[in-house]
């Protein structure tokens, strides 16, 4: 299987270039280029990419990417939650345990989730606490490097 860069990358080539209205429609394109993925590992990358649903009349719907301008405005939104509920950061390997304002740690999981840091595997958000499990071989600068470029506002 290829990577999952070059995957997303043929998403939405595929996306722009075709009047896709299924993921089953989709998974079949993607065969085609040689990417063979599961249906849910499909439905994660179409999240990912905010691929969204159009209507398309009679016709039923038709995917469809977001605007460079959606991308944006969705992104410094993203940047505003985690922002808002950071409060400070630690790590032990490739875990990175953030803690937030009471309450805050699911926007902030949330957003760390949405904010397009390839060293992220996942989160998991409790109250006022969230685990980030980074990437085999991510060290903490790399992390905090791409989590700065996302949120330059955001102090350590």
């Amino acid at each position: 299987m290829k990577e999952r860069p070059l995957r997303l990358q043929a998403i939405k080539k595929i996306i722009r270039s075709n009047r896709i209205t299924s993921q089953e429609q989709l998974l079949r394109h993607l065969g085609d280029e040689g990417y063979r993925v599961t249906q849910a590992t499909l439905s994660r990358d179409l999240k990912l990419l905010k691929v969204g649903k159009v209507a398309q009349g009679p016709n039923g719907y038709t995917y469809t990417l977001p605007s460079e301008e959606e991308r944006r405005e969705s992104e410094r939104s993203y940047v505003q939650d985690f922002l808002r509920g950071y409060v400070s950061i630690e790590f032990s390997g490739t875990v990175a345990v953030v803690r937030t304002l009471t309450g805050h740690a699911d926007s902030v999981g949330f957003a760390l989730d949405n904010l397009s840091i390839g060293d992220i595997l996942g989160t998991v958000a409790g109250n006022d606490t969230v685990i980030v499990v980074l990437r085999e071989g991510t060290d903490r600068e790399s992390f905090l490097r791409q989590l700065k470029a996302k949120a330059p506002e955001f102090e350590e």
